[in-house]
């Protein structure tokens, strides 16, 4: 990244998004961390997300907007809440002061309310405000970005495409980030099913930016959800130096990657890529993405049958922190695997205990995904399944139901249909058999050709024959 070429405080008012701020530094450095947060790029040269922000603060340490993004990037990354994070419940109470005794445009006290609703758990009333800021102001990157991800954490696909859609037209090939506006609405558009439109929106993205890895990532789910396994492989692999920069998506890129091999039956190499890239970027960068990523590929892996050793307890230590944060439920119930999967029935315990509390008490969610009041009900049915298909002793449980508005991606939640039809297919009940037998049936239709399903009908045959 070039720092000349971040924009000042004559830059942004030009482009009719004015800052309150006096300082070209502060201008500047808001500029780099706001490409970093779309480019899925942490620039060392800039001292990374983490460096960005400090010197923005220390550039103007009254700067609203300043505090908005910076604060606005730990609550998106889920890996933290208020409710157990004094210094985080600080920042946002610090943003509020801030904006209440400052002058400022209506966009930027929108912001500051945006932040304060995501810190509290309230996310879709988040992302009516990012909405809001977007009707006048089409063009601000922030709003368009933050709406992305609270949408894709919502699972609300439509909004996760319109969000882009309608402020597309405003926007210029010359103005800056342009290009990975294209990633982000073939995203939503594959999420509602539109995979054609999707990969050709993506690929106009990538002649502008061969380094887009949302860009790049959009194609991958497109061939995901088309059982393109072959397509996928190739398609990552020819592109793998030009994606494997954007450090922040790199380990994500590598388990759709991972899923490819997986869908085939090439497990050890599936294997050698959660070693390699997924498991090894996952204890590095502490991100929430790469370790539900990382749960998931384990988990996908152990259903297929495949003995994952002792990946499960070298896994937990990375979870094991967050078993009480339950920012997410997605990320709950992918912890939840995992403390499973490593037979730590303290952690399971706590977790669900935990979980339990906050559904009975939802006045006490203060930092909390709206979801979780109603969580326990949904992980509950799914830890008595992974512990029946894990061979612990009891009564068969009926097969939990898919969480409605899980969030996550579709190919994401595929996991969860898939542990879905495995619970159906080995009940002793001939009510779940048959749910498992229409529930392969739909996944056929679906996603015709894919390996992994007709491996799944001959095991329900062979199970009932």
């Amino acid at each position: 990244m070039n720092p000349a070429s971040f924009r000042d405080c004559k830059a942004w008012q030009k482009e009719g998004l004015p800052l309150s701020t006096s300082s070209n530094e502060a201008c500047k450095l808001y500029d780099a961390l706001l490409t970093q947060y779309v480019t899925w790029r942490s620039d060392e040269t800039l001292g990374g997300v983490e460096g960005c922000i400090s010197a923005l603060r220390a550039a103007d340490p009254n700067f609203v907007m300043g505090h908005v993004i910076g604060t606005g990037l730990e609550l998106v990354g889920t890996g933290s809440s208020v409710r157990l994070n004094g210094r985080l419940a600080g920042d946002v109470a610090r943003l509020a002061e801030l904006a209440a005794g400052r002058d400022l445009a209506p966009r930027e006290r929108l912001h500051v309310r945006a932040v304060e609703l995501f810190a509290k758990g309230c996310l879709p009333e988040a992302c009516e405000l990012w909405d809001e800021i977007l009707l006048e102001h089409p063009t601000d990157m922030l709003a368009v970005k933050f709406a992305h991800d609270g949408y894709f954490y919502l699972g609300r696909q439509a909004q996760l495409r319109d969000s882009v859609a309608r402020v597309l037209p405003h926007w210029t090939p010359q103005m800056p980030l342009y290009s990975y506006l294209k990633g982000m609405y073939s995203f939503g558009l594959l999420e509602t099913h539109f995979y054609d439109q999707a990969e050709k929106t993506a690929k106009e993205g990538l002649e502008l930016n061969r380094e887009d890895g949302w860009a790049v990532h959009a194609v991958a789910h497109v061939h995901e959800m088309r059982a393109e396994a072959d397509q996928g492989l190739h398609f990552m692999e020819s592109r793998e130096k030009d994606w494997k920069v954007c450090d922040m998506l790199a380990s994500h890129n590598y388990w759709h990657w991972a899923l490819y091999f997986t869908e085939k039956g090439r497990y050890e190499e599936a294997l050698g890529v959660y070693d390699d890239e997924v498991v090894r970027r996952c204890k590095a960068s502490g991100s929430l993405l790469d370790t539900v990523d990382a749960c998931s590929l384990l988990y996908r892996l152990e259903m297929e049958g495949v003995n994952v050793k002792d990946r499960w307890r070298e896994l937990l230590q990375v979870t094991k922190p967050h078993t009480e944060d339950h920012v997410l439920l997605f990320n709950d119930l992918h912890f939840l695997m995992t403390s499973l999967g490593a037979k730590d029935e303290g952690t399971t315990h706590r977790l669900l205990e935990t979980l339990q509390e906050l559904a009975e008490a939802p006045e006490r969610i203060s930092s909390t995904s709206w979801q979780e009041a109603s969580g326990c009900p949904c992980a509950r049915p799914w830890w008595r399944t992974t512990g029946r298909l894990r061979g612990r002793r009891g009564p068969a449980a009926a097969p939990p139901l898919p969480p409605a508005e899980i969030g996550g991606s579709d190919a994401q939640r595929d996991l969860f249909h898939q542990l879905l039809v495995h619970s159906a297919m080995k009940s002793d009940k001939k009510q779940h058999q048959k749910l498992a037998r229409c529930l392969l049936v739909e996944r056929d239709a679906a996603r015709p050709n894919s390996p992994l399903t007709h491996r799944l009908i001959q095991r329900a045959r062979a199970l009932h024959a």
